[in-house]
């Protein structure tokens, strides 16, 4: 195990970075995390080693598979850097082209077919993109110098192989008040004092995915800014380990599961998201890493360009759904169902479902266009259609899953009762199925559905594609922006024969 050590409050840039040996596996990154020090709670209690609790471990599997990837499927997962002129995680890549946004949907939806779950890169690596761009446009607006800090902080992160969680979500408070406005400052992420090294923070980053599992947090802004939200207007880039960081670990349905004996009543034990509020309490940040400051006019750029490319990172969920898919396949199979017209039916309405998704998050990333940085991004009207269709598809595809497993999905007994000497053997012979099938792939297949349609998981594959980069209302808005009716109107007036008045008249 690492030993802790702690590091002073205003801590350099250079610093930072020598705490960072380079990571090549997933098993180097697990080990990564421990002896961090840092200051985590779950179930009101300090946890002293998080990458070792089995609550929090499965999460840090689903990380550690980005990292394996690559290795087993370089040209899937990992791209050239001009950059640092070598090969690097897919999930730490600039992207440079429209082919690059493909390549990375691809990886998005092999990533979800290994693990089931969220796997927690994807916020980190479109923030990563955002940053490139608006890092760009504030120098050339105000003579900054911030690009060339992003730059100095990508060669790093690109050489130690890192993750990079994203903090944009703020806890917001009164919604129908500004962050300047609001009875407690610090519900919105906020400068608190400047110094000649930096500057400090406070506030708090809510529904962080992946949050203790980075090895460094991007804080941004999360909406729109006036004049007077100023102190709001901040990026910076921290360690994880920072000092003033306090980590309050969300709870997930089933969870504790994980701390029973046996695998097969969680379901998928060996990978789960994670979600955690983040405190920042006068956090020091140095000016290498501080990326924003003051610059309110681009907070909502800013965010406009996060959620092109973040929404149509939500292809993700077309993996998980090819794992439903399989889950329903198998558990009618099981059943002796599997031949049946009405099942087949059901699976073909699954798959057409997830590859609609898959569709309009793949036609974003090829109709991709440049910014003047050099980076390219999703096109908006279709990474918005991704995401609306992943607030309403998952669930469906969810249903007919539950609908193919049957009722013993919710009233199968523990694995408990089948390893028991008295009721196993009854459970042996009344919960069986098709002769040649073993019960026990049976109990494992309806776990695993129940898991992600009703448990931990499902918290990835249902809750956070309805809520997760923007709930559906905010798609509907970009949606409407970006419809363009007038110009269809004149589409349709001017094949009807109907002339426009002057009035009319774009």
């Amino acid at each position: 195990m690492n030993a802790i050590v702690k590091h002073p409050k205003e801590e350099s840039a250079e610093r930072r970075w020598s705490r960072f040996k380079p990571i090549r596996s997933g098993a180097e990154y697990i080990e990564s995390l421990r002896g961090r020090g840092t200051t985590l709670y779950l179930f009101g209690e300090q946890i002293e080693e998080p990458a070792d609790h089995p609550i929090i471990r499965p999460s840090i599997n689903a990380l550690a598979m980005t990292y394996d990837l690559a290795n087993e499927d370089p040209e899937l997962a990992t791209a050239h850097s001009d950059l640092i002129d070598a090969r690097v995680n897919r999930f730490l890549h600039i992207v440079g082209s429209p082919q690059d946004l493909v390549m990375k949907n691809r990886m998005q939806r092999r990533m979800g077919q290994l693990t089931g779950t969220c796997f927690q890169r994807c916020a980190g690596l479109d923030t990563i993109s955002v940053l490139h761009s608006i890092t760009y446009d504030i120098d050339q607006k105000h003579g900054t110098s911030y690009h060339q800090r992003y730059l100095e902080f990508m060669k790093h992160a690109q050489a130690n192989n890192i993750i990079v969680g994203a903090g944009m979500t703020d806890p917001k408070g009164d919604r129908s008040k500004r962050p300047s406005e609001q009875a407690d400052p610090d519900l919105f992420l906020h400068i608190t004092r400047r110094t000649e090294t930096g500057i400090y923070v406070k506030g708090a980053k809510a529904h962080m995915t992946g949050g203790w599992n980075s090895h460094w947090i991007a804080v941004m802004p999360t909406m729109n800014l006036g004049p007077n939200d100023k102190d709001y207007a901040v990026v910076g880039l921290v360690p994880a380990d920072a000092e003033g960081i306090t980590y309050i670990y969300g709870r997930q349905s089933c969870d504790t599961r994980a701390m029973e004996a046996g695998d097969i009543d969680k379901g998928n034990a060996r990978f789960g998201g994670q979600e955690a509020l983040v405190v920042f309490d006068e956090v020091f940040i140095p000016n290498e890493h501080v990326l924003m400051d003051g610059e309110y006019e681009f907070a909502q750029e800013m965010v406009a360009r996060f959620t092109s490319y973040h929404r149509a990172s939500y292809v993700c969920k077309t993996g998980l759904g090819d794992v439903m898919v399989g889950a329903a396949a198998a558990i009618a199979e099981y059943n002796g169902a599997d031949q049946a017209s009405h099942v087949k039916d059901k699976l073909v309405e699954m798959t057409h479902l997830n590859e609609t998704i898959y569709s309009s998050a793949i036609a974003s990333s090829h109709e991709a266009k440049p910014l003047p940085s050099g980076i390219y991004m999703n096109d908006g009207m279709l990474a918005n259609v991704c995401k609306h269709n992943v607030t309403r598809f998952p669930y469906e595809i969810s249903r007919l899953a539950q609908d193919l497993a049957g009722g013993l999905m919710v009233t199968l007994p523990s694995e408990a009762d089948f390893k028991n000497d008295v009721t196993g053997p009854i459970l042996e012979k009344y919960l069986k199925g098709r002769n040649n099938i073993p019960v026990e792939h049976r109990q494992r297949m309806l776990r695993l559905i129940e898991n992600m349609t009703l448990g931990r998981n499902a918290v990835g594959y249902l809750t956070e594609s309805m809520h997760g980069a923007g709930s559906p209302q905010a798609q509907r808005i970009q949606i409407l922006r970006q419809m363009e009716v007038e110009r269809k109107k004149g589409y349709a007036e001017n094949l009807a024969g109907v002339e426009r008045g002057e009035d009319r008249k774009d």
